[in-house]
């Protein structure tokens, strides 16, 4: 005998819109991490935190729907994630231990709240994995339609002095801790294989491609090595920053900054020494030590810093101007945006 079909009604998502701001926050809130660093953290005017050197660092990065990522590809978890990631490396490159972050956003009012606690999650899981005892202490929420998450962090010194970009001297060993042009290789991918028939983004594909290639992961959701900034700083690194936008293009910026030349070792650039001069967003920590240095970390020497001539190229291959070698420049594209 057959029986009729039934429908099972389907309860639709709680929305932003629907839930209000104050129902919004009482669910992600509790969710963040508080810090070891933090006296008052969310709930008030303004956050309280610790800073036993006196001084701290403080650096703040914004990603957009569009040009900086795609909802296709990146889960509301990816996004706290790398949100995270890419401040945390920010601080680190300064030599400082990250403290706090303050995350504000600006999502469309059908966004379901379950992708904001999605993304919450995401920002506590980075802080513990790259940076324990970092918190999330305030921000804000407001609309738009288009997402936007904007978040500043803070570090704190210990007493040493910062590690800036303009430190870096001739006989200077070069030196980066992470991986060269993974990210670039993963959105590369994701731009030929992780798209539909009509070459949108397609979340399916995009599923797929990181289940089977890290190199997508790594684009998504990347994990750079922190706590080496501090590590770095220690071990008496004289010029520092995160390469977010292309080894090449970083490197110039320390060698301008510091009246250099730096010249990188091509067999030191892996197997695919294009992707690692002109791939963004690995957020690895490019470094100058002092030559013979014990190189602490994951520190690995890929190159020399050499003094400048005039009319010298701030960045060299083997001793040759490599050319143009991209990057990523908001206002200048490169071959693609970013993931």
């Amino acid at each position: 005998m057959e029986h009729p079909a039934t429908s099972v009604d389907v309860e639709p998502p709680v929305t932003v819109q629907g839930a209000g701001e104050l129902e919004t926050l009482a669910r992600i809130l509790p969710r963040l991490p508080r810090g070891s660093r933090t006296d008052l953290g969310p709930g008030d005017d303004a956050a309280v935190v610790s800073a036993p050197d006196g001084r701290f660092v403080v650096t703040t990065d914004l990603m957009v729907h569009g040009p900086d990522f795609r909802l296709a590809w990146s889960s509301p978890y990816d996004l706290g994630w790398k949100a995270a990631a890419s401040n945390l490396a920010d601080v680190a490159a300064m030599g400082a231990v990250p403290t706090a972050l303050v995350v504000a956003l600006a999502v469309p009012g059908e966004t379901p709240v379950a992708d904001l606690e999605a993304l919450a999650d995401g920002l506590r899981d980075a802080c513990a994995v790259m940076a324990p005892g970092c918190g999330v202490v305030g921000g804000d929420l407001s609309v738009s339609a288009t997402l936007t998450i904007a978040v500043t962090a803070f570090g704190d010194l210990e007493g040493r002095r910062p590690v800036t970009r303009d430190g870096a001297s001739a006989g200077d060993v070069v030196a980066v801790s992470g991986p060269l042009g993974r990210a670039a290789r993963g959105l590369a991918l994701l731009f030929r294989l992780g798209v539909d028939h009509d070459g949108a983004p397609d979340a399916v594909a995009a599923a797929g491609l990181r289940g089977r290639d890290p190199d997508v992961g790594w684009q998504l959701a990347p994990t750079p090595p922190v706590a080496d900034g501090p590590l770095a700083a220690r071990a008496g690194a004289t010029a520092m920053l995160d390469l977010s936008d292309g080894l090449a293009l970083d490197a110039g910026r320390v060698a301008r900054a510091s009246g250099v030349v730096i010249d990188l070792d091509s067999g030191a650039l892996g197997a695919d020494p294009t992707a690692a001069l002109s791939g963004g967003e690995d957020h690895s920590l490019f470094a100058t030590f002092p030559p013979d240095s014990l190189l602490p970390g994951g520190f690995r020497a890929i190159g020399t810093v050499r003094a400048a001539d005039p009319g010298s190229p701030p960045v060299t291959v083997d001793g040759v101007d490599p050319g143009a070698t991209g990057g990523w420049d908001p206002y200048r594209r490169w071959s693609g945006d970013r993931g």
